[in-house]
C-alpha cells in the first residue's frame, strides 16, 4: 500500500495597518500613491515587483511583494503571482514594479512578462487590470494601451 500525503491551505493575515488610501483603487494615479506611501518602492535600490490584489468591487484585499531582483532586473513567475491572487481570493489584481533608475518606461521584458501574467490571468480567472511601472513618476501600461 502506498502512503500519500494530504495538505490544505489556510490564509493567515501577517498584518494589518490602516493606510489612507482610497477603497477603490480606480486610477494609476492610486497606484501610484500606494507604491510610493507604502510600498515606498520609489526609494528602493533594486527593482521590486508586487501585487495589488483586488475584490469583485475594486477594492484591496492584499498587498504582495512577490520579488526582488537586481538594480535593473526581476525575476517573476506566474505561479508566485498567482499564488498570492488566490490565497487572497482576488477577482482581478495590478501589477507594478520600480525601475531604481527613475525612468518608468517599461523595458521590452516589462512588456512580455506583462502579456505572459495576463493570459496566465485569463486561464485562472484573474483579470490583470494594469501594470504600473513606478520611477521618479508612474508610467501605466493600460493608459497608453500597451495591455
Amino acid at each position: 500500500m502506498k502512503t500519500f500525503t494530504t495538505y490544505s491551505i489556510r490564509l493567515v493575515k501577517e498584518k494589518a495597518a490602516r493606510y489612507d488610501i482610497a477603497k477603490k483603487i480606480n486610477s494609476p494615479s492610486e497606484v501610484w500613491k500606494i507604491a510610493t506611501e507604502i510600498l515606498h518602492l520609489h526609494e528602493m535600490s533594486e527593482e521590486v515587483f508586487s501585487i495589488i490584489t483586488l475584490s469583485t468591487k475594486n477594492e484591496v484585499t492584499g498587498l504582495f511583494e512577490v520579488s526582488r531582483g537586481t538594480v535593473d532586473s526581476s525575476l517573476v513567475h506566474p505561479r508566485e503571482v498567482f499564488k498570492r491572487a488566490l490565497l487572497s481570493n482576488a477577482s482581478s489584481i495590478l501589477l507594478l514594479h520600480n525601475h531604481p533608475s527613475g525612468d518608468p518606461k517599461p523595458s521590452p521584458e516589462d512588456i512580455r512578462v506583462t502579456k505572459r501574467l495576463k493570459d496566465a490571468g485569463e486561464l485562472l480567472g484573474i483579470q490583470v487590470l494594469d501594470h504600473v511601472i513606478i520611477g521618479d513618476e508612474y508610467f501605466s501600461l493600460k493608459e497608453k494601451d500597451m495591455m
